[in-house]
């Protein structure tokens, strides 16, 4: 298909996940974008260089490798544009650089990735920004926090290790009304799941270390800002000269490729194990959006077109007994599953979640928290994994 006989009827997201961000009759007709390695960008004459008088300058504001990943995400964010970070924990901590100045109060999330808490409470705190953190079921009544100088919401849904839903369009609602900016991490649920941006929110982010990418090799993120909030975004970035590398960018266009499969494989394998956990009398309970049982299931099926393939699990344990020794026993009778942080790749993964971090979100106290990344294997396996790593901490 040449690029004059483009379909005019929209397209499914598959199809867009195969065509976004590239034309091959670009680059006489290679079906993948040129992996352009450089830092320097040669100008034919002064007086080009001097108005910057072409479309790329220096490497770290753009190549056409990171442009077509960069084309490709907008496309399906529905951005005003996008900028390439080294990482998701970058991609979020970039984001609230670019909003807020000293003297200004942001809300954030409690259940918000642990890192991104660190560098609130250290490097935020340093810069005179107040930070304050909010319970993820607060809704519309987060609206009773706000100061005359908030400046940000940042929100993620769901949330990290225990998957609180956020009303998004409530805060959203709230925050406009004060002109406060409205931040996600939607990595959970990548553009295919939900539109942040559809739904009110300024800048989306992604760590598409996760599930663009797909092949636990690649770091990187991706910050995509709506019309009225790109502009100061990508001035930031200029600032704070992050960029991604093309080797990087290209591996993550690749495996865009594919996501729409792959999360779906994820989703139902994720759906199947917790559902077979949640009948098992050694399981309190299972913290996964997509089961009835969850407490934020009507936010996610009201908000949410799929979930993504991590979820977590409270082990039942003796209150007499070790909650650690009992979690270490459980992840050391795995073998399928690997025992790593990170997610969104081809293998399943487990670990013991630390909350102690946690300051107003409940947090489960009947026994040690599990979390799953739920992979590409056959459930069944994966199934019988569990099973001994049952029959293994039964013995704590």
């Amino acid at each position: 298909m040449t690029r004059n006989n483009r379909p005019a009827d929209p397209l499914g997201p598959n199809t867009v996940l195969v065509r976004a961000g590239h034309d091959p009759f670009d680059y006489h007709g290679f079906i993948n974008p040129p992996k352009v390695h450089a830092s320097t960008v040669l100008f034919p004459d002064a007086q080009t260089m001097d108005r910057n008088g072409q479309k790329y300058t220096y490497a770290t504001r753009g190549t056409p490798t990171t442009d077509a990943l960069c084309d490709a995400i907008n496309e399906l964010e529905g951005a005003a544009g996008t900028i390439l970070v080294p990482s998701g924990l970058a991609a979020v901590t970039t984001a609230l650089l670019a909003y807020l100045s000293p003297g200004d109060h942001a809300l954030i999330v409690d259940s918000v990735y642990g890192n991104v808490r660190q560098f609130c409470d250290t490097m935020l705190s340093r810069f005179g920004i107040d930070v304050e953190y909010y319970d993820p079921s607060i809704g519309r009544d987060i609206e009773m926090l706000f100061k005359a100088n908030t400046k940000l919401v940042h929100t993620e849904a769901p949330g990290s290790n225990t998957f609180e839903m956020q009303d998004i369009p409530a805060i959203v609602e709230a925050a406009h009304r004060h002109d406060a900016v409205v931040t996600m991490d939607n990595t959970w649920a990548t553009p295919l799941f939900f539109r942040p941006l559809d739904a009110g929110v300024d800048v989306s982010i992604q760590a598409s270390t996760k599930y663009p990418a797909g092949h636990a090799d690649v770091l990187m993120g991706t910050i995509s800002a709506n019309a009225r909030h790109w502009r100061a975004l990508k001035r930031a970035n200029g600032a704070l000269g992050f960029c991604g590398t093309p080797d990087d960018a290209y591996q993550v266009l690749r495996g865009l490729r594919t996501m729409g499969v792959r999360l779906e494989r994820h989703q139902a394998s994720s759906l199947a194990v917790a559902k077979w956990l949640e009948r098992r009398g050694d399981v309190v309970r299972v913290l996964h959006p997509a089961l009835e049982s969850f407490p934020g299931h009507a936010l996610w099926r009201r908000d949410f077109k799929g979930a993504g393939g991590v979820f977590s699990f409270v082990l039942a344990v003796d209150q007499t007994k070790d909650f650690k020794l009992k979690a270490q026993k459980f992840l050391d009778g795995l073998s399928l599953f690997g025992l790593g942080y990170s997610w969104g790749g081809y293998q399943s993964l487990a670990l013991h979640v630390d909350l102690s971090d946690r300051r107003i979100a409940k947090v489960p106290v009947e026994g040690p928290l599990i979390r799953l990344q739920i992979g590409l294997e056959d459930v069944e396996d994966l199934i019988a994994d569990l099973e001994r790593a049952f029959a293994a901490s039964s013995t704590v």
